[in-house]
Order: structure tokens, then C-alpha cells, then sequence
């Protein structure tokens, strides 16, 4: 596979965390970072209801078969404490709507709470990145919900809002905002990431 196979960061807990390439096996660990994250980033923006329906065991089935039978254009990647915990994620690959100008897609990046704020999240979209550069992307683009924290986090590394969209979940019509980087040269240089 292109790209890195892991990178060893020092988290603001004096503890090493690696982000690696997911296996098979993370599956499990990969959906409970998913829920909780969900739980805690959407809470009084995603319906309660929503948020209360979501299972672990029903992503766990999703991201174990995604493990297990990787399709080779898309990428996943997780970051593990020393205590070999799966505490954040991310996945993309090639951009999913027709959109001419971007290439490829941040489709997801989750970190548990208690791992935020330390570089984690820049370290796992550095992966990503490497691995769209390696796959020939030179664009890409997220979308994110309007009232998503995390919005701020995309716009910190560059991304410019490029379009939105109305999507119905729940009971709830939410608008998602795509921040987009026409240089993924350049935002691989702004991450400054060493492996």
C-alpha cells in the first residue's frame, strides 16, 4: 500500500501514540472512537434521537469489514496509545460527488476527547495526505456540518469553504459546508509532519 505505514507522536500526556495503517482486527476499536465522538461532537446539533439510536455493534460490523477486505483506493488510518487503544481515526480517498475541482476527500476523522488538542488530528490528516499525494490527488475537500467545533480546526489548516449543502438526519434538515485545499503540496508542507 502507498504512503506511510505508521508515524510515532508524543501526545500532550507524555504518552507515545502511533498513528498506523488500519488492520484487520481494529475494527471494534475504530466504531467505539466513532460513537463517542459522534456523542460528544454532535450533542445539540445532531437530534438526540439520532445520536441515542447510533450502536456500536452496527459500525463495528461496517468498519470491521472495511478492514478486513480494504478497498486499495480509499485509506484508513488510526492513532493507538501505548496501551494499544485505538483513540482516533481517519478515512478518504477519491472524492465521492463528481465535483471537477477536487480530486479527492477527507471522508472522516474522529479523535476521542480526551486525545484532542494535543496534534493528534493534524498527524492523521498528514497521513491521509500522503497517501492522496502517493495515489497521484493533488486537491481535496471535507465536508462538515455548518455548526460542527471542528470546522475551525479545517479552516486552521488552510481550507477554504468551496460549497454547501442542505442533508436530511433524523427529524432535522442540516447544512454541511466543504472547505477545500487546491495544493495538497502545500498543506503537506503546513502540516510539517515527520515520520
Amino acid at each position: 500500500m502507498p504512503g506511510r505505514e505508521f508515524c510515532e507522536v508524543e501526545s500532550g500526556m507524555n504518552q507515545n501514540t502511533v498513528v498506523r495503517r488500519a488492520m484487520p482486527g481494529d475494527g471494534n476499536g475504530i466504531a467505539q472512537v466513532h460513537v463517542k465522538s459522534w456523542r460528544t461532537t454532535y450533542s445539540g446539533i445532531v437530534h438526540a434521537d439520532v445520536l441515542d439510536g447510533l450502536s456500536v455493534e452496527a459500525r463495528a460490523a461496517f468498519w470491521s469489514r472495511q478492514t478486513a477486505e480494504p478497498n486499495p483506493s480509499t485509506f484508513l488510518h488510526v492513532a493507538v496509545d501505548s496501551h494499544g487503544r485505538i483513540v482516533g481515526f481517519v478515512s478518504g480517498g477519491p472524492e465521492r460527488d463528481s465535483n471537477e475541482s477536487y480530486q479527492s476527500e477527507l471522508y472522516a476523522i474522529y479523535i476521542l476527547a480526551s486525545h484532542q488538542g494535543q496534534g493528534l488530528g493534524k498527524r492523521l490528516v498528514a497521513a491521509l495526505v500522503s497517501d492522496h499525494l502517493v495515489a497521484g490527488f493533488s486537491t481535496m475537500l471535507v465536508w462538515v456540518l455548518a455548526e460542527n467545533p471542528a470546522r475551525e480546526f479545517y479552516a486552521s489548516l488552510g481550507g477554504r469553504e468551496v460549497g454547501s449543502k442542505w442533508i436530511s438526519m433524523g427529524p432535522d434538515r442540516l447544512e454541511e459546508v466543504a472547505l477545500g485545499w487546491n495544493d495538497l503540496e502545500l498543506l503537506a508542507s503546513r502540516l510539517s509532519v515527520t515520520c
